[in-house]
């Protein structure tokens, strides 16, 4: 399937296609990304607004070399831990790895949950639209059941040497306003360490262990709160012109995720019915598309015959029948037919 993102690069608008996945922290974003490149033959862009920074891979969550799963990944890391790294930075080298993906014939996939970079990339200034058709697919989940989750997360990022990791980056006069240090994680380790630094926990393992505890409720409060700010800003988004998100429900694959009894078969199932599929099918439709709906004109400026517009819209309508989504008509237009646009909650 590849070869059609490769072939459909171009849109019939003479724009090149671009997917960008958005959601809220822990929703599966970066899997996502990398399930849907290797199915379409794309490279991810990062987005997140810490993981750009290098260092502490544990506490922002980088996806490691086998999550990867061979997937060029660009933006991850780069950035000294101590830099500022100012929206208007993202949006140029962003537009940078963009545009080096599309040059290699790939299908970049731009993944992250920094809702502001990605305004400011996509509407910060009118060159990113004017050049690029994009597709917005939302992972989304059950507030609650995300929050526990979240819980889970957090416990597992200890048990993967979390403390350890943010020692190495504590200083007694550390800015956690700047760089990766504002990362959820390692502000809320300050008192663990200052004490340890000043030798107040030795042979007080009872004080060690509260200390830890309070901060690790701490950072899970944070996640939560986060989980909040990005939510209100996809739904901000939602409503301004020209973000037309698709959202994918995860809620069932974080079910089993929280529950007692681990059943990796079952995740794996849920996951490609009601993630990777969903949002697969979108993908394709939007590939199938030229720039949204049907052009007038084929890429080398020719009017296109009737007989193309239908058979243009046939492909992307047979794609969606092939998926299961429900479809609306639009119906034809003065100058041309749009494709029935997909309805599905998706």
């Amino acid at each position: 399937m590849h070869m059609r993102a490769i072939s459909a690069a171009a849109s019939g608008n003479g724009k090149a296609k671009v997917v960008i996945v958005m959601g809220a922290t822990a929703t599966g974003k970066s899997k996502l990304a990398v399930d849907l490149a290797l199915r379409f033959g794309g490279e991810v862009v990062n987005s997140d607004k810490i993981q750009v920074h290098d260092g502490l891979p544990v506490v922002t969550n980088k996806a490691t070399v086998r999550e990867q799963a061979g997937v060029p990944h660009h933006m991850i890391g780069g950035v000294h831990p101590n830099a500022d790294y100012a929206a208007a930075e993202f949006r140029r080298d962003a537009t940078r790895a963009v545009e080096s993906v599309l040059a290699r014939g790939r299908l970049p996939i731009i993944a992250g949950g920094s809702n502001s970079y990605l305004e400011a990339l996509l509407d910060g200034e009118p060159g990113f639209r004017r050049r690029y058709d994009c597709c917005f697919l939302w992972v989304d989940a059950d507030t609650s059941v995300l929050e526990r989750y979240v819980g889970d997360r957090v416990d597992c990022m200890v048990e993967q040497g979390l403390v350890g990791e943010v020692r190495e980056f504590y200083r007694a006069d550390a800015d956690y306003s700047r760089g990766i240090r504002r990362a959820i994680g390692v502000p809320e380790m300050d008192t663990y360490f200052r004490q340890e630094a000043a030798g107040a926990l030795e042979g007080d393992e009872e004080r060690r262990a509260g200390l830890l505890e309070a901060a690790v409720g701490e950072i899970k409060e944070n996640t939560c709160r986060l989980v909040c700010s990005q939510l209100r800003k996809v739904h901000r988004l939602r409503c301004l012109p020209g973000w037309s998100i698709r959202r994918l429900d995860v809620t069932r694959v974080l079910s089993l995720k929280v529950g007692k009894a681990t059943d990796q078969e079952a995740e794996r199932t849920l996951w490609e019915a009601d993630v990777v599929g969903p949002a697969a099918c979108v993908v394709d439709m939007f590939i199938r598309s030229p720039g949204g709906m049907v052009a007038d004109v084929s890429t080398d400026g020719k009017e296109l015959s009737t007989g193309a517009k239908h058979a243009a819209v046939a492909g992307i309508v047979e794609a969606a029948d092939r998926c299961g989504l429900q479809l609306l008509e639009t119906g034809p237009t003065s100058r041309g037919f749009h494709p029935r646009k997909a309805a599905a909650a998706v």
